[in-house]
């Protein structure tokens, strides 16, 4: 049965970032909205000051800092690049210290540099912050750089389910090596 305040609870430890970082900020918000918005609602009773230094200390630790980007949290997300975006995006849920992130096809809507910069920056904040990632992707190469664990859906059904490099360099499954197959170089 769920109740609001388990549900909240629940949105505080789980938290999602989306694959396309122009559609998930909102234009109307600026920088600093956004990131303190779950933290305005998880933690009502911190003061402004506090807010405003979780925030830029967020936004620092994802590669958006005031000294490179002055005036930060007045900005709006349309005078960033992509890559910055989903930093914000990143940073946005990052700030109310989840123990889950679920990323959804993560670096997609970005070019092949920023895509290894996003990953490298989630392998960092990963050991650092000692947090679980539930990764849903497409990308062979995404999953060979991030996965520990992989599970392999077809129709909603799992197909195979194990360690990474089980799963990816010893298929049991013939759903899964065809999906090995169709990449080669990957």
């Amino acid at each position: 049965q769920n109740s609001p305040a388990r549900d909240k609870a629940l949105r505080q430890r789980v938290q999602v970032v989306f694959q396309d970082p122009y559609g998930s900020l909102s234009p109307r918000m600026t920088v600093g909205e956004i990131v303190s918005e779950g933290l305005r609602l998880h933690q009502p009773q911190a003061l402004e000051s506090q807010l405003e230094a979780r925030v830029l200390d967020t936004l620092a630790e994802v590669g958006l800092s005031t000294a490179d980007f002055p005036d930060l949290l007045n900005r709006y997300p349309h005078s960033f690049s992509g890559g910055q975006r989903q930093r914000m995006a990143l940073a946005r849920a990052l700030v109310v210290e989840p123990d889950l992130l679920v990323l959804d096809e993560p670096t997609s809507a970005l070019d092949v540099t920023v895509q290894k910069q996003i990953l490298k920056l989630l392998q960092d904040l990963q050991k650092k912050r000692s947090i679980a990632y539930l990764l849903i992707t497409h990308d062979i190469d995404v999953l060979r750089a991030m996965a520990h664990q992989v599970m392999v859906l077809q129709a909603g059904q799992i197909m195979e389910a194990g360690p990474a490099d089980q799963v990816l360099y010893q298929p049991r499954h013939a759903y899964t090596r065809t999906l090995l197959e169709a990449f080669p170089n990957a």
